[in-house]
């Protein structure tokens, strides 16, 4: 793994929308930064899970800073997900917030899981509307993409990507129950050059891999950032 001679962890605080409060960030700042990526975590794990921790580390040693963020249930220690407007204002909230503590970086958003999920609707924005849906954001990137419930195969959830403007990476396992590459590949080929698929081998949704493999969850996650990283410097 590549490293960077300084990072710079800030704390902070934004609000998260008109029906929210404040909610808790964290900015990994590397020296240099070339990208600034948001982050949203995924349903059942805050921004602090080590998973995020570990990709943010990685991607600060690649010059990618990341900005993470609660939803406001997580903020007040709630295990239900907040209603979609709530989740897609704090998306917005928090890509504004972003540009603020970091002005004129690269702008990118995604998340883990349910986190990029809300990015990708966020970006849709309202069928009809002129405007895009995160102005200033460049490309999504998803940690996982939830293509369907556990046990429910499904497209729906990928319907709205058609309106998604922004180039788009998707990070898969092989083994994700939640985005079986059987649906998902059609979804990418549906959405032409915007969309780009990186399959991990052995990747569970939490991409984590089996002994078996030969490989280790650090070398996975090495893997993912350095993928995010160099998807990144194509925009």
């Amino acid at each position: 793994m590549t490293s960077t001679s300084r990072a710079e962890r800030r704390r902070t605080t934004f609000r998260a929308g008109e029906r929210a409060g404040e909610v808790a960030a964290i900015l990994d700042l590397p020296e240099p930064a070339r990208h600034l990526l948001v982050v949203g975590h995924g349903a059942g794990a805050g921004m602090e899970h080590p998973f995020l921790e570990a990709i943010a580390a990685r991607l600060a040693a690649r010059g990618v800073a990341t900005f993470r963020y609660r939803f406001p249930y997580m903020e007040a220690g709630k295990r239900r997900p907040d209603p979609q407007p709530v989740l897609l204002a704090t998306v917005r909230a928090a890509v504004a917030a972003a540009a603020r503590e970091v002005p004129g970086l690269p702008l990118s958003a995604g998340g883990k899981s349910m986190g990029g999920r809300m990015t990708s609707l966020a970006a849709a924005g309202e069928e009809g509307a002129e405007e895009p849906g995160l102005p200033g954001v460049r490309g999504l990137v998803f940690l996982g993409f939830p293509l369907h419930a556990a046990g429910k195969p499904g497209t729906e959830r990928a319907d709205h990507l058609d309106r998604v403007p922004q180039p788009m990476l998707f990070l898969q396992g092989t083994r994700d129950r939640l985005a079986g590459l059987d649906l998902i590949e059609p979804v990418i080929d549906r959405l032409g050059a915007r969309a780009t698929l990186h399959v991990v081998d052995g990747g569970d949704h939490s991409f984590r891999v089996p002994k078996r493999s030969g490989r280790t969850d650090d070398e996975v996650l090495d893997e993912l950032a350095e993928t995010t990283a160099a998807w990144l410097e194509r925009f």
